[in-house]
């Protein structure tokens, strides 16, 4: 008789050592996925707030009311954007040549011209780095204000000896 009281405590506490096992990993469980709900809570929350400072970046770096300078580069360089009171020069082709779009060379390569710079100056004449190279101070500013660019932005990023490096290859 004893032995059936001795093994029915032994089935006794496997039975309460098997319901606090499974207590325990149920509640582990649901502490960890509170943890986690609260992690990823914090993450959306911080993601959005990422995004909306970054849409506020970008509308003020882009469009800068006060001076009127949308490049961050150039405004950092304290540049000013170009104004020309509603009247624009003309070019003096008879300096640097007349190209035309049959002639053109890839103006992307000189630092500084991206697609879009390169658009503006093809659509005022300029294809080739050979008319680039023989630019002077007045060709410069007169082209400044033809694509609305940058003040001092075409002798810093020194088109001129990059344009004669380029046409030379």
């Amino acid at each position: 008789m004893l032995d059936f009281l001795n093994e029915a405590n032994w089935w006794c506490l496997l039975l309460i050592l098997f319901l606090a096992f499974l207590l325990g990993r149920f509640l582990a469980k649901r502490a960890l996925k509170k943890k986690y709900k609260k992690a990823l809570d914090e993450c959306e929350r911080e993601n959005t707030m990422l995004k909306n400072a970054t849409n506020e970046k970008a509308n003020s770096t882009f469009s800068n009311p006060e001076n009127g300078i949308k490049a961050v580069k150039t405004r950092d360089h304290g540049g000013v954007a170009v104004t020309n009171g509603g009247e624009l020069p003309t070019l003096n082709f008879d300096s640097f040549g007349k190209a035309d779009a049959s002639q053109k060379d890839d103006l992307k390569l000189i630092s500084g011209v991206g697609p879009f710079i390169e658009e503006k100056l093809n659509s005022i004449g300029i294809y080739t780095f050979d008319q680039i190279s023989k630019f002077t101070a007045e060709d410069i500013d007169t082209v400044t204000a033809l694509i609305q660019f940058f003040p001092g932005r075409i002798e810093r990023d020194k088109w001129t000896k990059q344009a004669e490096k380029l046409k030379n290859k």
